[in-house]
């Protein structure tokens, strides 16, 4: 009789807790908005959904004429992760602070005024200082490709890149998170 009590008990507590538990999850899933997450892990650096947003509203990257255009953004925000990775390792020249204010400018007129600029930038939670960082970065990659890749004509060297980057993606751990939609 006491055992029968005591797995009453047991039972009761587990049928509360799944209730709790279910409770929550139907919590969670009705959220109305996701803030930001995680579309990929490229060798232990984040790849989340605002990255992805804002490549694309800043015009970082070109998604493509595929049918999925943030499938085409993510594979190259995730090269972009493994090229970065090798740039840190190697350290090409720094870009001259002209050079990082010419690709500012390049971004800030593919918009139709400075409110326009302001807002995409407001956005996708980015200020100057973040978006100059990034372009340096990306100066930092074409300064490393152009080092080691400089011998090359402009088709022979699109392709050796390409082989390059398949290696450098064969190599890296990688967890692709994402899903369309």
């Amino acid at each position: 009789m006491v055992r029968a009590a005591g797995r009453q008990r047991m039972v009761t507590r587990a049928a509360v807790l799944a209730l709790i538990l279910t409770g929550l999850l139907t919590a969670l899933a009705r959220a109305d908005e996701v803030i930001d997450r995680v579309l990929a892990v490229v060798a232990g650096d984040l790849i989340m959904q605002s990255d992805l947003r804002a490549a694309r509203e800043l015009g970082l990257v070109t998604p493509g004429d595929g049918a999925d255009p943030d499938r085409a953004i993510l594979s190259q925000l995730v090269d972009r992760a493994l090229i970065l990775d090798e740039v840190e390792r190697y350290a090409p020249p720094e870009p001259s602070p002209d050079a990082i204010e010419r690709a500012f400018r390049a971004v800030r007129a593919r918009f139709a005024s400075d409110d326009a600029f302001a807002a995409a930038l407001a956005r996708v939670g980015f200020d100057d200082k973040q978006l100059r960082a990034i372009l340096r970065q990306n100066l930092r990659i074409r300064a490393y490709l152009d080092q080691r890749f400089a011998s090359e004509t402009p088709e022979r060297g699109e392709a050796i890149i390409a082989a390059w980057v398949a290696g450098l993606r064969s190599r890296a751990p990688i967890i692709d998170l994402y899903s369309p939609h």
